[in-house]
């Protein structure tokens, strides 16, 4: 769990994702956060949606886990919550990027493809990981998708959709577009796919065919089983993915990629 939070802490304050500073723009140019997380070992989880003026989302997920009895908290009810556990409350433009601004104004434009938009050149982040005694997380965060309408929820903040984690099977953390996401339940389709006996690549592929060929779905996933074996899969043009096991780092972007070296 760790790992994970840690994972996508970085990767939330890194500018070129869509989570945390980066973050997409509802259609009011405002920010509005989804983050999970997930422990395999408890099947504990804990989930924050439309949160806003946080910094990390996703460390806030793990409080909602960690200190309460609830699964998800959303909204204004999520922003008091950060604010009774001492979480800085940080001015919504230290989250605004020049290039979300250009997208979100561009965007404006009725004529605007939404899922052709939404796979652009950032994306939701997320991490899995998994022990030397086989417990696996997950851990998923986003800005949601680009010019949604004030209050949507979307994939990420709902357990089996915007990620899953079970030491029974193993864990995923999806991206791409939430809403046929959430209709097919990605990473829960996939680790049923590997409760019946196929490994996390062959079941990432099935569960991502089954999405696109049901739904006309476009996204990927990082996929670890208990056992250390791991895939990173996508059906979109492209996505940034990175795995370190035995001291090796591999990494991609485009497809057939799986460059290596020394961690």
């Amino acid at each position: 769990m760790d790992a994970v939070v840690e994972a996508v802490t970085i990767l939330e304050n890194n500018p070129a994702y869509n989570a945390g500073r980066g973050s997409v723009l509802n259609v009011k140019g405002e920010v509005e956060m989804d983050a999970l997380v997930m422990d395999g070992r408890t099947l504990g989880s804990g989930a924050v949606s439309a949160v806003r003026r946080v910094a990390n989302p996703i460390q806030l997920a793990r409080l909602v886990m960690e200190k309460t009895s609830h699964l998800c908290l959303t909204a204004e009810g999520a922003s008091k919550f950060a604010r009774a556990m001492g979480v800085p409350e940080v001015p919504e433009e230290s989250l605004i990027t020049d290039y979300a601004t250009m997208r979100w104004k561009k965007n404006l434009n009725p004529d605007a493809n939404p899922v052709k938009c939404q796979m652009g050149e950032m994306g939701t982040v997320g991490a899995v990981a998994v022990d030397k005694e086989g417990n696996v997380a997950c851990a998923t965060s986003t800005g949601g998708m680009i010019n949604k309408m004030e209050g949507r929820v979307g994939d990420t903040p709902c357990i089996g959709c915007g990620g899953y984690a079970d030491n029974q099977i193993g864990a995923v953390s999806p991206t791409g577009h939430g809403e046929t996401i959430m209709k097919v339940t990605l990473p829960r389709l996939i680790l049923f796919h590997m409760e019946q006996g196929k490994g996390p690549k062959e079941a990432s592929d099935m569960g991502l065919a089954y999405m696109k060929e049901r739904v006309s779905g476009l996204g990927g996933v990082i996929t670890v089983d208990p056992t250390g074996q791991w895939a990173a899969r996508f059906n979109s043009l492209q996505m940034s993915w990175a795995a370190a096991q035995q001291d090796q780092l591999h990494y991609g972007l485009y497809h057939g990629e799986d460059f290596t070296e020394p961690v």
